[in-house]
């Protein structure tokens, strides 16, 4: 039976989701978490890989089994396994077609970003500081030139394996709250950093270090090395992942929002 599973997790103390000798990882955590439910060896396939520091409140990933158990024992048998910073949501059995990472239609991340002239401490690790002013609208217009399909070259990490660099951005949107600016993305999928980068390069904009038009200059010129800063992981949140409805998975969480 394959079984789909909904994880959030607090990625400060991971090193990211996949899997690695000598390190702490999520996959690894949460494998060894289903395994002493299943009885056995259990291995994971998630929708989307996060790094180093990322959060994740709407990860979805599949495994199969042949023990028997009903979906709330999977969810509360696991969590019962699983230390403080990782949690599983739900449980859901779907057919053998349906597979986490290349059954996916869309994904969705939240980048939040606290815009005040001190550090945080509550929000610490949660959120990305910026003390300079942020013009979020000013933000907003440059994202607009992220939308569609494009060659996303300058927004990847150099380290990238992904096959092809093109990617199609359904939705981005910037907003403030008070003192948070949240940065909302949907696309069929992300390249390695992707979404860092992008938010590296609407901070400059948004703090007025480089014009709106910048952004048109970097899909341009299909080049990482001129692309801006790599904006730190502490803010970034996988919000959710969209399936066929054939496959009726519950409802993604909220996203997270701080005051």
């Amino acid at each position: 039976m394959r079984i789909a599973l909904g994880i959030e997790y607090d990625g400060t103390k991971f090193c990211g989701w996949q899997a690695q000798r000598g390190v702490r990882t999520v996959q690894q955590t949460v494998e060894d978490g289903l395994s002493r439910v299943a009885d056995h060896a259990v291995q994971l396939t998630c929708a989307g890989r996060t790094d180093s520091g990322v959060h994740a409140v709407g990860q979805v990933v599949h495994f199969d089994s042949d023990a028997e158990r009903t979906p709330r024992s999977w969810v509360l048998g696991c969590n019962a396994n699983l230390p403080h910073d990782v949690s599983v949501l739900w449980s859901r059995p779907v057919s053998d077609d349906f597979h986490a990472r290349f059954g996916a239609l869309a994904r969705s991340y939240r980048y939040v970003i606290l815009n005040r002239a001190t550090r945080p401490a509550v929000l610490d690790r949660r959120v990305c500081w910026h003390h300079q002013a942020l013009d979020a609208e000013r933000m907003q217009q440059a994202a607009q030139s992220l939308l569609g399909e494009h060659d996303f070259s300058t927004f990847r990490a150099l380290a990238c394996q992904a096959k092809h660099p093109v990617r199609t951005v359904e939705a981005l949107r910037v907003s403030r709250a008070g003192d948070l600016v949240y940065l909302d993305i949907t696309a069929n999928a992300f390249l390695h950093h992707m979404v860092r980068n992008v938010a590296g390069v609407l901070l400059a904009i948004g703090s007025g270090e480089r014009p709106v038009e910048w952004v048109d200059e970097l899909l341009q010129a299909r080049d990482r090395t001129v692309g801006g800063v790599t904006a730190v992981a502490a803010g970034l949140y996988l919000v959710s992942v969209r399936y066929p409805a054939q496959y009726e998975l519950p409802p993604a969480a909220a996203a997270p929002r701080f005051s």
